[in-house]
């Protein structure tokens, strides 16, 4: 089949060939019947329902609501939950497997569909059952929209000097600041809400609620105006005194900080996700636009680039694959394991992008080519779930560590 660029972005069997192209066995020997399926319905949903969007939803910051609902209605949305919850049991590959995919077709509704888990699995971990069964559900089948509520001006990767407040009333707390870069802030109807009951108290202060959008004293901003994933929205929250009944909170009072550290596992495999799949998206334009320059007989030049992507962006899946598996079956994974996996992936994401606009030169700067738009959304993976250069000073203490146990 003869694939070009238009084709690539409409015509779901062009699209799913080319992207065949992409898998390497070597990645796929490592995966179960089950996850190279869950691969499959999900490529095959992007091609008809994600990928047609991503350059109209880029062009005119339009929320990915038609795109996150048609991934919900394929069952892709709960994939590591339960199915009492609503989901379908699956593992963390499998996880990883479809957020590589979505992200190969449309990065922005990448960022929305991970949103629903981040604020999903806070609540199935420290929530009470009576929270799961409330709000769960809802998320998963995105009927509701979740946020994740941690980021403040002046408290980014340092959670701990959050100012965010929740006072102690008769019925629970009462709820009191911003944050700030919140992912479909602006129209959550489910937050997991971070905030300190005591400053003095730093991470021990920490506590986490779930939050209605709806509630009175809950504000959501507007959006920003944003260098990349524009079919997501970011935006600010505002807690003017929100009554915040007791039953909502999640696990104990000043035990928020083990929420946050639970959920980051997941919320950074997901953007390690998304940097292979950048890469990947990156790489299946370039060789698109490279095969309708040149035809068949593409300058060596391009070739040779093209092979070192192919091995950077296979060593990516493979790390991707492999720390997920790890996840799935060793509750001891450590913050530098899980910081190796998404501080690499993310920059192969972003490295891959700047590569693939070398490569085509004039082309990689045209709108409709969409390597551009790689370039852009990959940066701020970079940036989220943790900076990067958060990832390496937890790598590097790990290395420490290890070298004073060797004296």
């Amino acid at each position: 089949m003869s694939i070009d660029l238009l084709a690539m972005a409409t015509d779901p069997k062009a699209y799913v060939a080319l992207h065949a192209l992409l898998d390497e066995p070597a990645a796929d020997i490592s995966l179960t019947v089950r996850e190279r399926d869950i691969r499959a319905l999900t490529r095959e949903v992007v091609s008809r329902e994600v990928a047609p969007r991503a350059a109209e939803l880029d062009a005119t910051h339009t929320f990915a609501h038609d795109s996150v609902q048609a991934l919900a209605a394929a069952g892709l949305c709960g994939l590591i939950f339960p199915e009492h919850l609503g989901g379908t049991g699956d593992t963390n590959v499998a996880y990883a497997v479809a957020m590589e995919e979505i992200t190969a077709g449309c990065a922005a509704t990448s960022l929305v569909f991970m949103t629903q888990m981040h604020a999903a699995y806070p609540i199935f971990i420290a929530g009470s059952e009576e929270l799961q069964q409330q709000y769960i559900p809802g998320l998963l089948d995105a009927s509701a929209y979740g946020s994740l509520g941690i980021t403040e001006p002046d408290a980014g990767s340092d959670v701990a000097s959050m100012t965010t407040t929740a006072t102690p009333t008769a019925e629970g707390w009462s709820l009191t600041g911003q944050k700030t870069f919140i992912t479909t802030g602006d129209r959550a109807d489910v937050i997991i809400c971070f905030a300190t009951v005591d400053r003095a108290r730093k991470r021990d202060g920490i506590t986490a609620f779930v939050v209605e959008g709806g509630w009175d004293g809950v504000t959501g901003g507007q959006p920003f105006h944003k260098m990349g994933m524009n079919g997501s929205s970011t935006a600010e929250l505002f807690f003017d005194h929100a009554s915040i009944p007791r039953r909502n909170l999640l696990g104990e009072e000043g035990k928020g900080w083990s929420v946050v550290m639970g959920s980051v596992v997941k919320s950074r495999i997901s953007a390690a996700a998304q940097g292979v799949g950048i890469a990947r998206s990156a790489y299946a334009r370039t060789l698109a636009c490279l095969k309708m320059l040149y035809g068949n007989k593409i300058p060596d030049e391009h070739v040779f680039a093209l092979a070192d992507l192919r091995g950077k962006i296979l060593q990516g899946r493979l790390l991707l694959h492999s720390t997920a598996r790890l996840v799935d079956t060793d509750p001891g994974v450590t913050p530098g394991q899980i910081g190796v996996m998404k501080q690499s992936c993310t920059d192969l994401g972003f490295e891959a992008s700047v590569e693939a606009a070398r490569i085509l030169g004039p082309y990689g700067d045209l709108a409709h080519i969409g390597v551009e738009r790689c370039l852009r959304d990959a940066k701020i993976t970079q940036i989220y779930d943790g900076t990067n250069e958060i990832q390496r000073l937890l790598i590097g203490r790990e290395t420490t560590r290890s070298l004073k146990e060797l004296s």
